[in-house]
Parts: C-alpha cells; sequence; structure tokens
C-alpha cells in the first residue's frame, strides 16, 4: 500500500510529538505546534487548537504507564487538574479574541522563559 506524501509528513509529524510527550512527560506542544506550523503548513491558531487535541491522548497514555511505574503523587492530581482544566478553558478563549501574531508572540515567549528557567 502506497501513502501519500502528507499522509506520512503527517504520522512521522504525530510520532516526534507523541515521542517527545512520552519522554517528558509533556510539553509535546513545544514540538507539535511549530511542526504543524512549518512542516504541515497550518494557520497558528488551527497547530495550536490541533495540539491540543492530539496531545490529549498521548497524555493520557503517558499518564497511565507513569502511575504502574510509580512516577505521581496522589496528592497533586485533584488540584493540579483543576487549574489545569481551568486555565486550558481560559487559554482556549484567549486564543478565539487574540490575533495571531500575539498568539506567536506568547508562544514564543513562554517557550524561551521555560527554556531559560530550565538552564538554572
Amino acid at each position: 500500500m502506497k501513502f501519500s506524501k502528507k499522509f506520512t509528513n503527517r504520522v512521522l509529524s504525530g510520532s516526534l510529538i507523541g515521542a517527545v510527550n512520552g519522554l517528558f512527560g509533556g510539553g509535546g506542544g513545544m514540538i507539535a505546534v511549530p511542526t504543524l506550523t512549518t512542516v504541515l503548513r497550518y494557520q497558528t491558531k488551527v497547530a495550536h487548537a490541533t495540539a491540543i487535541f492530539i496531545i490529549a491522548p498521548v497524555c493520557l497514555a503517558s499518564a497511565i504507564i507513569y502511575i504502574i511505574n510509580g512516577y505521581f503523587k496522589a496528592s497533586l492530581i485533584i488540584p493540579v487538574s483543576i487549574g489545569n482544566v481551568a486555565g486550558g478553558a481560559l487559554g482556549a478563549l484567549f486564543l478565539e479574541i487574540l490575533p495571531q501574531k500575539a498568539i506567536n508572540l506568547i508562544f514564543i515567549f513562554v517557550m524561551l522563559a521555560t527554556g531559560i528557567r530550565m538552564l538554572f
């Protein structure tokens, strides 16, 4: 069976995103958004929304594996989940309201700040 180049690129991109997410327990968005915008040529807002949608099942699969291996703190699950859902809803509202350029700048700032923070 022969697959189109577009389909193959999507599968390879998804594999990369999933591997990063599984390895780091999150962070697939930092790979997903640039991959969706540059490699697959999606608009920024579509890339951000799609990244959240495709990362959700990967996060669930990774979480199950982490839980099975004992790499979690039960006391954090509920409060962090509540904050995560609230922040996700707020972020989705801002995605609708903010212009594409502002979203790009915020994304760049967050990725840069996270990278600098990880150095120290």
